[in-house]
């Protein structure tokens, strides 16, 4: 489903939606973003310690970077900060391997960690009253981290299935993963891939390891910020108690000087790759380090080229010349040299040659001639409105100032930057283009399909250039070997504080005459609305033989209007700081809008003329469809995603959910505009649709506005939804599609579920959770921590309002896909076999109540929470009971629940990969397995075009 935001300017509001003239847009004043209030100290240890108090969350975020990314990465060993942040979730002295997931993810919490070229970070969001713990957690790991010989290799495969899952398996991860960064750096460690490469993976050492923590994980090398709800005094006594004794080692901290040279003329390479189902260009240009003057205007400038549909790029490629499937730009700024890189995914039967010359002409425009003041305004008015809705949180608070403080040296590098984007002129624009842009700079990869390489051709060579300067890895005197503590020694962490309520948003519900229902949730803090429009039925209502109607239906919303264009849509909206989409998923169409609260009531006229007027202009039916079939062609090459597809056939054959919701080439080619506006008058009637309005906006100001906008909308008369047919389920078939060299195996598990109103959705839920929602479900636990198989393991309970599927998936190098299925069964099976421990289960509660309490902190949250309930079918009086329903979920419940969704008796198997390494195992288990070649797998047929 695809969703979005909007907004607009409307000088008509009392004028009937249905005839609203076009007014000239005139850029709406950016929105006030509130500054970043904080209190800073440093320990005597060097630790910089900030704090963000924000008491209307019930939530804290606690974050650790450390100034230390892949630039640091040792000579012969790229890829190394990366794979130390894995370990840095193992064991400490005071710690078990995997308990920081006990502190965060099993009260309610998460965890996550990221390296980025000059940073490695650690963060965690849990309820206010786990603070304590979380601060001892992050000290104890910063001092004495425990790397063991066990652990160390079974990171390390881990981190290798993790290349094979976004680098080798995934169309194009080669050219953003590999290709650029070697291509846009010839001296400076940048040129070294993040993730590494297998071989120097293979090549680290535990005493690497062991030598990199101490060079690095020091208190002077580190940023902790805290932000959420707790008491400043008290977090003083805590950071003291816990972070103040660690030592700080007295010796340098090894830091990378090395300059770029200016590139003096342009570079292009020309690579042929496999599993790249469309041409792809990239060009990137050497820019300035994060503070330097120029970013402000080179970040604007960036917005003008490819933010949102009313962007240069989408405008020229995507929309008017239908060059690319999808264009773009990667602005990249670092400590040191920086990158900003365009590229475009090319079209069907589009060549290379024309998308490069499209995006050199777009620079070159830029060069030319100075920006509109219409461009200027609404790129900073989309800047605004993005730093904006990142601060609706504690943790998006502090991640704007831990990346000021550790890339451009400065906390208060976010509000400055602001501040300076708001000075930017057109004449900044035109002239960091100049300096920066210039043609002589480029470098450019030319990255297209193995089967278009002219026969004698050899793909020119990407590589690491042997200019790039590293360093060894130089081993300090007297690293201090860590080793788990003796159970009756180790400290146990704190005990939590009382805990600090979560706030339920109330939704106040009413009609207007014609049965629109309109559901509002009044929240201030921001100057933010979410609204959406949600009308009944969706790609469940597909015909037989044109899959995907219903979403290229809800995706032409807004591409015109009778007296709109989508282009005059898309600079309305974008004008205002905002973006507008539409979509649909399997029982539901929407139009979803995000909004500064001062341009609610011109956006909301812009979301009543889409909703109530499409055009279905045959051109547009065309272009959205040309480009649809392109990005369908990418999905069936990613074997994650081919997959998914396939297992919702096998669990589904011919009922509604069975086929692809974005339709197939062929069914998507059959799609007439009668078909198009038949299924728009299926859904889009006012007592079949919802409005929901969520922010800062009174239900009394929100009733106005809907009486206004859509009082008098009548919809089409005589459409009646269509009934989806009663068609009894296939029976489980164990389903090899062979993708020969696929970097990777797909995996999963899949059988009919239950409906989201079905009686036993919350005890499903939990056993869902158990068997595979979090880094602790059992899924993951089993296939990625015990055994390195893959980057992750997840199970899904998808509930839909009629019906729906369990799954479990994951991708994994391609030997292990019959092992890896036979856990996944074996875990199916146990969940109803045997009860679940209490203790077990209350910790895939919290998982689950948690990700309902982070989710209604932000105003987008709760609005999406609003329309998932209306696209089920479900009550939203049920909204205030998810968390009592949840708790009250036992374990005879979930066993019982999993033996009647669980069960892989009635589940299918989908292994997507290169067979010749796993079929001959995989059918000594299934004998009766059909294999299928991935060029010729038919998904608008329920038998899958199987011989």
């Amino acid at each position: 489903m695809r969703f979005g935001l909007a907004l607009l300017i409307s000088t008509a509001l009392l004028v009937p939606a249905h005839a609203q003239p076009r007014a000239a847009a005139r850029p709406a004043p950016a929105a006030a973003v509130p500054p970043i209030a904080y209190t800073e100290r440093t320990l005597a240890n060097g630790l910089r310690v900030y704090a963000i108090r924000d008491t209307s969350s019930a939530n804290v975020s606690v974050q650790v970077w450390y100034d230390v990314g892949s630039k640091d990465d040792p000579a012969g060993r790229s890829g190394f900060a990366h794979m130390f942040e894995h370990l840095m979730f193992k064991a400490t002295r005071n710690l078990v391997p995997e308990q920081l997931d006990r502190l965060t993810e099993d009260v309610g919490g998460y965890n996550n960690a990221s390296t980025a070229d000059d940073y490695t970070n650690y963060y965690e969001v849990v309820p206010a009253n786990h603070l304590q713990r979380l601060l001892f957690a992050e000290a104890d790991r910063m001092a004495t981290l425990v790397v063991d010989p066990q652990t160390f290799a079974s990171e390390r495969e881990v981190v290798k299935e993790e290349l094979r899952s976004r680098i080798l398996a995934q169309p194009y991860g080669k050219l953003f993963g590999l290709y650029a960064p070697m291509m846009s750096y010839s001296r400076h460690p940048y040129a070294r891939p993040g993730i590494g490469s297998i071989a120097d993976l293979d090549a680290a050492t535990i005493d690497d390891i062991r030598a990199f923590h101490a060079t690095y994980y020091r208190p002077d090398n580190a940023v902790l910020v805290v932000a959420g709800n707790f008491d400043p005094a008290q977090l003083d006594r805590w950071v003291d108690r816990y972070f103040a004794p660690i030592a700080r080692p007295n010796r340098p901290i090894p830091r990378v000087t090395i300059d770029e040279p200016v590139r003096q003329q342009p570079v292009t390479k020309t690579v042929y790759e496999a599993n790249t189902p469309l041409p792809a260009i990239l060009i990137s240009y050497p820019l300035p380090p994060a503070g330097h003057p120029d970013q402000a205007a080179l970040k604007v400038l960036d917005a003008i080229l490819s933010s949102g549909d009313n962007s240069r790029l989408h405008q020229s490629l995507v929309y008017r010349d239908q060059i690319a499937q999808d264009a773009g730009v990667q602005l990249d700024a670092k400590q040191g040299p920086g990158t900003l890189s365009l590229y475009a995914i090319l079209a069907g039967g589009k060549s290379a040659t024309a998308g490069e010359a499209a995006l050199k002409r777009e620079v070159a425009r830029l060069i030319a001639t100075p920006p509109t003041a219409a461009e200027l305004a609404e790129a900073k008015n989309e800047i605004t409105t993005a730093e904006l809705l990142s601060r609706e949180t504690a943790e998006g608070k502090a991640s704007a100032l831990a990346q000021g403080v550790i890339v451009e040296r400065d906390p208060q590098a976010a509000d400055k930057g602001l501040a300076a984007i708001a000075r930017v002129t057109a004449a900044d624009v035109q002239r960091v283009a100049r300096t920066w842009l210039a043609d002589d700079r480029a470098a450019t990869i030319r990255y297209l399909p193995d089967s278009a390489k002219p026969a004698g051709a050899a793909s020119d060579t990407i590589a690491i250039a042997d200019s790039v300067v590293t360093a060894p890895l130089a081993v300090p005197p007297g690293i201090a070997i860590h080793t788990p503590a003796p159970a009756g020694q180790r400290i146990l962490p704190p005990a939590p504080a009382a805990p600090v309520q979560v706030a339920i948003p109330v939704p106040v519900e009413r009609r207007l005459p014609n049965g629109l229902r309109v559901v509002m949730v009044e929240k201030r803090g921001l100057p933010v609305v979410t609204a959406a429009l949600v009308a009944d039925g969706g790609a469940a209502g597909d015909p037989d033989g044109r899959a995907g109607v219903g979403e290229l239906a809800a995706g032409l919303l807004t591409q015109g209007t009778r007296t709109r264009s989508a282009t005059e849509i898309a600079r309305a909206v974008e004008s205002l700081g905002g973006s507008i989409a539409s979509g649909a998923g399997w029982d539901s169409q929407s139009v979803t809008l995000t909004v500064g609260s001062a341009q609610a009531a011109p956006a909301l006229g812009i979301l009543a003329d889409v909703a109530r007027n499409p055009a279905f202009d045959q051109a547009e039916i065309d272009r959205l469809r040309t480009r649809t079939i392109d990005g369908v062609s990418v999905a069936l090459t990613d074997p994650g995603q081919l997959s998914g597809l396939v297992a919702d056939r096998a669990v589904f054959g011919a009922a509604p959910y069975g086929h692809p919701a974005s339709g197939t080439p062929a069914t998507l080619k059959a799609i007439t505009r009668s078909d198009v506006a038949a299924a728009y008058a299926r859904s889009w009637q006012p007592d079949r649709t919802t409005l929901v309005l969520v922010g800062d906006l009174t239900s009394d100001a929100g009733m106005a506005l809907a009486t206004r906008l859509f009082g008098d909308w009548r919809g089409t008369p005589g459409a009646a939804p269509v009934a989806p047919p009663q068609t009894t389920l296939p029976a489980p078939r164990v389903i090899v599609v062979d993708m020969p060299g696929a970097g990777q195996a797909g995996v999963v598990v899949a059988r009919p579920g239950i409906a989201r109103g079905d009686q036993s959705y919350f005890p499903a839920a939990v056993a869902n959770a158990t068997l595979g929602v979090g880094f602790s479900s059992r899924l993951n636990q089993e296939i990625r921590i015990k055994r390195g198989l893959a980057y992750g393991a997840r199970s899904e309970l998808d509930a839909r309002r009629n019906g729906g599927a369990v799954s479990a998936s994951t991708q994994t190098k391609n030997p292990s896909a019959p092992e890896v299925v036979k856990i996944i069964t074996d875990e199916l099976r146990r969940m109803g076999a045997e009860p679940a421990p209490e203790a077990e289960l209350a910790t895939r509660k919290a998982v689950l109540t948690g990700n309902f309490g982070r989710t209604i902190e932000r105003t987008s949250g709760i609005a999406g929470t609003i329309v998932t309930y209306v696209a089920d079918g479900v009550p939203l009086a049920r909204i205030a009971t998810f968390l009592p329903s949840i708790e009250a979920v036992g374990p005879a419940a979930v066993q019982q629940a999993a033996a009647r969704v669980m069960d892989p008796k009635a589940a299918s198997i989908v292994v997507v990969g290169d067979a010749k390494q796993f079929l001959e195992p995989l059918r000594a288990a299934y004998p009766g397995l059909v294999v299928v070649p991935a060029a010729s797998i038919d998904l608008g047929r329920a038998d899958l075009g199987a011989k």
